[in-house]
């Protein structure tokens, strides 16, 4: 049942609250719930040393903090609010929710208050690019739009300044999605393939996590495939809404589709013509895809000449195929992003050249045998760190057509032996770009920091 944020936040007051994770999302949720006068148990499996005044800061607020390898003991509070990263089947959350605890999150609770229209972005690669598209057009069309979810900005902290006209645009990832029992308005699914096969138990949750961005829907919802992936094909015919399909790779009787160097949209009025290719500043085939998803999931409430002129001169979203820098004739990007295979693979596809591709990190247990063959095909050398080194190496080695003698691999111990060595290896002309293929937790705290680094060192170069 839907409640204003103020009814939600009074069903709280006199009961005892914990919030698990004080990070990016649920920071300004404790915040929120002492501001409201409510009882507030903040725990995380971090010490107080590596909050840095945080801690502090909270607990002048009125929190009650459970820090270090116990955090997640005992509880047994009323309401629990879940981070993303935390299954919710631990032992601990699921005795809890034995003894009569209610198990939440920040984002549960988003979709039972928001008061305006919501568009929700999930897939496995292009989820930021696509949420930010949808966000700048519609804010080019004008309209009030709050951005928030997996993008690293909550929003239920925002919901009582919302109106119902306002559009909220939220990126939602398969952690975010496990337990959701509500649906956006719009839902958007850009692909699906291998990935966080460290955190979820088979593919097959993988999958059903994120098909909860749309089954929750009303039979006046929307929901957006790509018609080009295997898997998120198959989703119409379980959908309760409308479904638009979205093809690279053919025409469409009906939905979003290339056709005569342009992204063209046939719906029940007519068949026109959006977008020309040329006219997008990203690059990439997997850009257009971005593209194709946002005009489907936006035909109707944002004029095609806004959609046209925005194109021209977005230039992208940070860490997603950056130009960092252009010195002495290289080309360096910045992909560090590219969390997995597939993505790794679109920013290879990006460039007519072959590259010079720095790649490896922390192992998520997805396959490297898709990767293999499109490295030999795009990439004039590889430069391999981090615990997925060897894999990669093997998956190249055992492709079709892989001579070493054009190809040559090098493994470095460090992050920074392996950017300056791909640096110091590149000739006038080339391309360098970080594009890992795995997440960066074996060294870094996420793939921000990681694209940082790589950035620091190329605009360290004399």
């Amino acid at each position: 049942m839907s409640s204003t944020i103020q009814e939600y936040l009074a069903s709280l007051r006199g009961k005892r609250v914990a919030v698990i994770g004080i990070g990016v999302s649920n920071t300004p949720l404790i915040k929120m719930l002492l501001r409201a006068g409510i009882a507030v148990t903040a725990c995380d499996k971090r010490q107080r040393d590596d909050f840095a005044g945080q801690a502090e800061e909270l607990e002048s607020l009125g929190a009650e903090l459970r820090l270090g390898p116990g955090y997640l003991e005992g509880l047994d509070h009323d309401v629990i609010f879940r981070t993303p990263g935390l299954r919710p089947d631990v032992p601990e959350l699921m005795a809890a929710r034995e003894r009569g605890s209610v198990i939440t999150s920040e984002m549960e609770v988003f979709f039972q208050v928001c008061p305006c229209q919501t568009i929700a972005v999930t897939g496995s690669d292009g989820k930021t690019t696509t949420t930010t598209i949808i966000a700048e057009l519609l804010k080019a069309a004008g309209k009030s739009v709050y951005v928030g979810g997996n993008i690293g900005r909550p929003l239920l902290p925002d919901v009582d300044g919302m109106e119902p006209g306002d559009v909220a645009v939220l990126e939602l990832s398969s952690f975010q999605l496990m337990t959701m029992e509500q649906s956006p308005d719009i839902a958007v699914i850009t692909n699906l393939a291998p990935n966080h096969l460290d955190v979820h138990k088979s593919m097959e949750e993988y999958i059903a996590a994120k098909k909860n961005i749309f089954t929750h829907q009303k039979e006046t919802g929307l929901l957006v495939l790509n018609a080009d992936n295997g898997i998120t094909s198959g989703f119409a015919a379980e959908a309760r809404g409308r479904v638009t399909l979205f093809s690279r790779r053919g025409e469409l009787e009906k939905g979003v589709f290339v056709k005569d160097g342009a992204i063209w949209v046939h719906n029940d009025m007519h068949e026109r013509p959006v977008l020309a290719l040329e006219h997008i500043l990203l690059p990439g085939e997997h850009n257009v895809e971005n593209y194709m998803a946002a005009v489907a999931a936006l035909d109707g409430l944002v004029p095609d000449q806004v959609v046209r002129d925005f194109a021209a001169k977005f230039a992208g979203v940070e860490h997603r195929i950056e130009l960092v820098r252009t010195l002495r004739g290289v080309r360096y990007y910045n992909d560090s992003i590219a969390s997995s295979p597939s993505r790794t693979i679109a920013g290879l596809r990006s460039f007519q050249e072959k590259v010079l591709l720095i790649a490896g990190g922390y192992d998520k247990h997805i396959p490297f045998d898709v990767l293999g063959p499109e490295v030999v095909e795009h990439v004039k050398a590889l430069f391999l760190t981090g615990d997925t080194a060897p894999k990669i190496r093997a998956a190249v080695e055992a492709s079709p057509g892989y001579r070493p003698a054009e190809l040559p691999i090098w493994e470095y111990s460090s992050f920074d032996g392996a950017v300056l060595a791909a640096c110091q290896a590149a000739q006038p002309g080339d391309v360098v770009i970080l594009s890992p293929a795995c997440a960066s937790f074996d060294r870094f705290k996420n793939f921000a920091e990681r694209g940082a680094a790589f950035k620091k060192i190329i605009y360290g170069l004399e």
